[in-house]
C-alpha cells in the first residue's frame, strides 16, 4: 500500500502497536527538546529516576521563556538547568540564544527524525519533515532515559496546497485559514500533512509558521515533505549533509482531505480571545490599537521582521502605539543588524526586546486594559499576554506593521505602498561557544546539581485509593486552556521548579477561591473538577496537572480532553474521565459530592466507571491503556517507574566472577 509521509515516519519509529486509528502506539524518540518553563520538572524527574546519561541521539535544553530577571529566581533556575545538562549529557542553549523551536530548526533538526518536546509548539519542526510531537516534561524525561513515547495512532489529515500567495498575504494567513475552517479542535487525533504543487512556493520558515500553529488546531503534529526547499534551507545553515528526501508515494491516501488555493487567500486575523475566531482583516478594519507585536515562534524567520521593516521604513509609528520587536534567535538578530533592517525598525519608533518568547507567554510587553494588541504570536487565550482583561488579536507581520503605522487595524493592501521586494542576506556563522555540548561521561558523573532555595524536589504523591468521596470544586466551560488552569507570565513562572509555591496560582483565572477551598478539604479525601469540551487546550506545561494534584485533585470529568493535558493528568495520577452521556454535565454542580467504590479493580477490568452523587448516577469512561491504568493506580508515572526499577533490582541475578 502506498504511504504518505506521516505513515513513513510512524513506521520508521514504531516500537510496537500502530495499525488502526486510535490504537496504542509506541514511538522511538531520536531527539528531545526542553525549555526552561517545563525543563526544570523534566530535570528533577531525571534526578528522581537516577538517570546516568541521556540515551537519545540529541537532547537540548533551551532557556527562552523565563528571561525577565526581576529577582534571583530565574537566574538560579538557569544555573540549575545548566548543571543538569552537564550531569545528564544534554546540550545547553544559553539565555539569549533564541526560541527553542527556531534554534532547533537552525542547528539540530533533520528530516526523518523524531522529536519529543516539552512545549506544545514542538510540531514546528514538522517544517523539516520531522515527526515532532509536544508532550509534558515527564514524558520527555522518560524519552531522554531511553523509553519510547506512548500515544495513540493518529488519523492523517491531508491538506493539498496549490498556487502561490498574493502580495500582502503570508504563511500566517494560511494557518489562520485552517483555523477559520476547522476551529481549535479540528486537528485533534490527527497529523496534518501538507502536499501539492503550492509547497514549492513556501520557504522552510513559511512551513514553520504553519506547522507551529497546527497546535492551535489540536493536531498531534503537522508535517511537510523533505524536498528541494528543505535541502536549500539546510545547505544555507551549513548542514547540507543532514538532508534526505522524503515524499509521499504516488497513490497514497488520507483519512481526511482539504484543499487550499494559496492565490485566493486574503489577510486574516483572529479576534479575542481564541485562535479559532478568525475573520478577514477588512471586517475589523478601523478598530484602534495600542500595540503591534512582531516575533514569537509563530513568525520567527528573517523575512517576518524584514517585511515589517520595509513597511515602516522612513515612516514613524504614531503616538499611543507601541511597536514591539521580539527577535527569535541570535542568527535572525544578526541578519537584521547586518542588512540594516533593525535600524529601520528602530528609526520608525520600534522597541527592540531580547531574543526569546517574551510577551508571547506574558513575560513582559503586557498590554493596557481596554486597548487592542495585535500580535504575530500563536495564542490569544484570556490573560496569556500578562494582562487579565486583555484584548489580543493574532495576525501576520504585514497586518501588524501596517496597523502600527495607521494606529488602527489595517488591511495591508490598503496602505497604498508598493509591496516591498525582499532578498535574504547571507546567514552569519553561529558561535559554537554559545551552545554548550554534553560533557564526557566521566566528567559528567562528577557534576553536582546546582539548586537554589526555590528549587525543590518533586513531592511524593500517594497511590489511587480503592474508594473516593470527592467534592466538586469547579464546573468549567468548553475550551479551557492550560493558561487558565495555571498561568504563564512573570508572576507565576519563576516558581516553576517549586511545585508547592506555584500551586498557589492554580485556577486563579477561573475561581480565585479554588486554592483556599482545595487546601481546606485537603488530601485525603481530595476533590474533583468537571469541564466541557477540549479541556486543557494549549500549552504543554505539566504544572497545570501537577499543581492541582499537589492541592488534592484526584479526578477530572470532561466532555473531551486536549491530548497533551490528558497525558499530563495521567502522569501525575489524576484520573481523566469522559462523560458517556454529555447531558450528565448539566446534572452536576459545584458543591456536589461524587462517590466511587472498588475503583482499583474497576479500572483494571473495565473502561467504565460509575460515579454517584446525592441526586444522580453518572457513567463515565476512561480509554486508558493497560500501562496508563498502572500509572494511575501507582499515583503517577514517577511512582510507577520507581516501582519498576525496584523490581528490576530485586530480580537481578548476580553473576559470580570467574
Amino acid at each position: 500500500m502506498a504511504m504518505n509521509v506521516a505513515q513513513k515516519l510512524i513506521k520508521s519509529h514504531c516500537v510496537s502497536g500502530g495499525g488502526d486509528v486510535g490504537a496504542p502506539l509506541m514511538l522511538r524518540i531520536d531527539q528531545t527538546l526542553t525549555q526552561d518553563a517545563t525543563g526544570t520538572l523534566a530535570m528533577l524527574t531525571l534526578e528522581a529516576l537516577q538517570l546516568d546519561r541521556a540515551k537519545t541521539e540529541v537532547s537540548v535544553q533551551y532557556v527562552d521563556h523565563n528571561l525577565l530577571q526581576i529577582d534571583n529566581l530565574n537566574a538560579e533556575d538557569h544555573l540549575f538547568l545548566e548543571s543538569a545538562c552537564q550531569r545528564f549529557g544534554i546540550w545547553y542553549s544559553r539565555p539569549g540564544n533564541g526560541i527553542s523551536h527556531v534554534v532547533h530548526m537552525e542547528r539540530f533538526g533533520r528530516p526523518g527524525a523524531s522529536l519529543l518536546g516539552s512545549d506544545s509548539h514542538t510540531p514546528a519542526a514538522g517544517a523539516l519533515c520531522m515527526l515532532a510531537i509536544g508532550a509534558g516534561g515527564l514524558d520527555v524525561a522518560l524519552a531522554i532515559a531511553g523509553e519510547p513515547y506512548s500515544t495513540t495512532t493518529p488519523a492523517i489529515f491531508g491538506v493539498e496546497l496549490s498556487g502561490s500567495l498574493p502580495e500582502w498575504v503570508s504563511a500566517k494567513d494560511v494557518i489562520l485559514e485552517m483555523l477559520r475552517r476547522h476551529g481549535v479542535a479540528g486537528g485533534v487525533g490527527r497529523i496534518i500533512e501538507y502536499h501539492g504543487d503550492g509547497l514549492r512556493n513556501l520557504t522552510a520558515w513559511d512551513r514553520h509558521v504553519i506547522a507551529n500553529m497546527g497546535a492551535e488546531l489540536g493536531a498531534t503534529t503537522s508535517i511537510f515533505p523533505s524536498d528541494s526547499v528543505t535541502r536549500a534551507f539546510l545547505e544555507a545553515q551549513g548542514r547540507g549533509q543532514d538532508w534526505r528526501e522524503l515524499a509521499a508515494e504516488p497513490g497514497c491516501g488520507y483519512h481526511q482531505h482539504d484543499y487550499i488555493d494559496l492565490s485566493k487567500l486574503e489577510p486574516l486575523i483572529a479576534k479575542p480571545s481564541s485562535p479559532g475566531k478568525v475573520v478577514a482583516v477588512r471586517e475589523v478594519q478601523g478598530e484602534e490599537i495600542a500595540q503591534a507585536y512582531i516575533g514569537s515562534s509563530a513568525n520567527p524567520g528573517w523575512r517576518d521582521f524584514a517585511i515589517a521593516a520595509e513597511i515602516v521604513r522612513d515612516r514613524m509609528v504614531p503616538p499611543g502605539v507601541s511597536l514591539d520587536i521580539n527577535p527569535t534567535s541570535r542568527q535572525v538578530l544578526e541578519m537584521l543588524i547586518s542588512d540594516g533592517r533593525l535600524g529601520a525598525l528602530v528609526a520608525a519608533g520600534a522597541r527592540v526586546h531580547q531574543t526569546g518568547c517574551n510577551g508571547c507567554i506574558g513575560m513582559g510587553q503586557a498590554p493596557a486594559i481596554g486597548r487592542n494588541s495585535l500580535r504575530t504570536t500563536p495564542r490569544n487565550f484570556p490573560g496569556r499576554s500578562g494582562t487579565e482583561e486583555d484584548s489580543v488579536f493574532l495576525c501576520s507581520p504585514e497586518t501588524a506593521a501596517a496597523s502600527a503605522l495607521v494606529g488602527k487595524i489595517t488591511d495591508p493592501r490598503t496602505l497604498g505602498i508598493t509591496y516591498p521586494p525582499l532578498r535574504q542576506p547571507a546567514i552569519p556563522p553561529s558561535s559554537a561557544s554559545l551552545y554548550e555540548p554534553p560533557l564526557a561521561i566521566e566528567q559528567a558523573r562528577k557534576v553536582a546539581l546546582v539548586k537554589g532555595a526555590n528549587i525543590t524536589s518533586l513531592p511524593h504523591f500517594d497511590p489511587l485509593p480503592d474508594a473516593l468521596t470527592l467534592p466538586v470544586l469547579l464546573k468549567m466551560r468548553d475550551d479551557v486552556s492550560t493558561d487558565e488552569i495555571l498561568p504563564a507570565g512573570a508572576k507565576a513562572l519563576p516558581y516553576r521548579s517549586n511545585l508547592q509555591k506555584i500551586a498557589d496560582f492554580s485556577f486563579e483565572r477561573i475561581d480565585p477561591s479554588y486554592v483556599d477551598h482545595a487546601r481546606a478539604i485537603g488530601q485525603p479525601p481530595g476533590h474533583a473538577v468537571i469541564a466541557g469540551e477540549n479541556y486543557g487546550q494549549g500549552s504543554s506545561r505539566e504544572h497545570a496537572a501537577a499543581a492541582p494534584r499537589y492541592l488534592g485533585l484526584r479526578m477530572v470529568i470532561a466532555k473531551s480532553f486536549a491530548r497533551i493535558h490528558r497525558q499530563n493528568l495521567i502522569n501525575y495520577g489524576i484520573l481523566p474521565l469522559v462523560f458517556i452521556n454529555e447531558g450528565d454535565y448539566d446534572r452536576l454542580a459545584v458543591g456536589d459530592t461524587l462517590r466511587v467504590e472498588d475503583l482499583r479493580k474497576t479500572l483494571a477490568n473495565s473502561d467504565r466507571i460509575l460515579l454517584r452523587s446525592a441526586n444522580a448516577a453518572i457513567e463515565a469512561h476512561h480509554d486508558l491503556t493497560p500501562d496508563q491504568v498502572k500509572v494511575i493506580l501507582a499515583g503517577g508515572v514517577v511512582n510507577f517507574r520507581r516501582s519498576n526499577m525496584n523490581e528490576e533490582r530485586e530480580g537481578a541475578v548476580l553473576t559470580p566472577a570467574i
